[in-house]
C-alpha cells in the first residue's frame, strides 16, 4: 500500500513538471490571442470585431488562442485549464469556447463550456477541425480558417443565449445642454429681428455667446472625457472574461 501511495505522488510530481505553464490574460483582454503570429495583424483585428459584436448580442464568448507550441504537454489537459484559469463564457451559463492552436505540433483543440455541449457538440467541432481549419492550415491560410471556423461556431451556437438587458440610460445631460443652448441661439436672434447681429459683452447676448464658445471649445466635458458631440458609445465593446467553466466538451485534431 505504502509502494502504490509513493508510486502516485511520483507520478503527481511528474505531472506537474511537465505541465505548461497557462499564460496571463493580455490587459485589456482580447477575444483573438495570437502569440503565434501566425495572422497578420489586421486579420486579426476584423476576427476580433466580429467576436466582440457576437459576444455583445449573445453573451457567448467565443475565444481564439495561438502558441508556437505545446511544450510536451497534453494539447487536450492544457487547453482545458486554459479555458478554465481564463473563465471564458459567462458564469452561470457556461457559454465559452476556445479554439486553441499549437503551431510546432501542429494541434487543434475545440474546448466547449457546459452550456454549450448540447449545441456545439464533439460530432460538430471534428467536422469543423476536419473540413474548415485542417486544409486552410495545410495551404498556411491560419486567419481564413481561424475565421471561417468561428463563423460556424456563431452559426450553431446563434439563440442560445442572449445578452443580459443593459440598464436603460437617460439622456446625456450634455445633449440637454446643447439643445438649451440652441433654443436661446434661436430666441436671441428672433428677438433682434433675425439680422446677423453680433454678440454684445453684457446681457443675456453675452452669456449665450459664453455658452457658445464653451460647447464649440470643449469646455463642456462629460465624466467619460467625450466632448458635447461624441455621444457613440462604440460597437464591439468587451470588458472580459465571465467565470464559465468546462467539462472537456469538443474535439481535436492535428494537420
Amino acid at each position: 500500500m505504502k509502494k502504490i501511495f509513493t508510486y502516485l505522488l511520483l507520478l503527481t510530481f511528474f505531472v506537474n513538471i511537465q505541465a505548461k505553464e497557462v499564460p496571463q490574460m493580455p490587459n485589456p483582454p482580447r477575444l483573438v490571442n495570437d502569440f503565434a503570429n501566425i495572422m497578420a495583424p489586421q486579420d486579426a483585428n476584423v476576427i476580433e470585431q466580429k467576436l466582440r459584436i457576437f459576444n455583445d448580442s449573445t453573451s457567448t464568448q467565443i475565444v481564439i488562442i495561438t502558441e508556437n507550441s505545446i511544450d510536451d504537454d497534453d494539447v487536450f489537459d492544457y487547453s482545458f485549464r486554459l479555458a478554465q484559469k481564463w473563465g471564458i463564457g459567462q458564469k452561470g451559463k457556461n457559454n465559452g469556447v476556445l479554439i486553441y492552436t499549437a503551431i510546432a505540433e501542429r494541434k487543434i483543440r475545440i474546448q466547449v463550456g457546459y452550456g454549450l455541449e448540447a449545441v456545439l457538440t464533439d460530432a460538430a467541432c471534428k467536422e469543423i477541425i476536419e473540413k474548415i481549419i485542417k486544409p486552410a492550415f495545410k495551404q498556411k491560410s491560419y486567419a481564413a480558417g481561424l475565421d471561417a471556423a468561428t463563423t460556424q461556431i456563431m452559426a450553431i451556437c446563434k439563440g442560445e443565449y442572449s445578452a443580459d438587458p443593459k440598464e436603460k440610460k437617460g439622456l446625456n445631460p450634455a445633449f440637454i445642454m446643447l439643445i438649451i443652448i440652441i433654443v436661446l441661439v434661436i430666441l436671441s436672434i428672433s428677438s433682434k429681428g433675425g439680422g446677423g447681429r453680433t454678440y454684445s459683452s453684457s446681457g443675456s447676448d453675452w452669456w449665450t455667446a459664453a455658452m457658445i464658445g464653451s460647447a464649440m471649445s470643449g469646455g463642456g466635458r462629460r465624466s467619460g472625457g467625450g466632448s458635447f458631440g461624441d455621444f457613440s458609445s462604440g460597437s464591439g465593446s468587451f470588458g472580459g472574461f465571465g467565470g464559465g467553466s468546462f467539462g472537456g466538451g469538443g474535439a481535436g485534431g492535428d494537420w
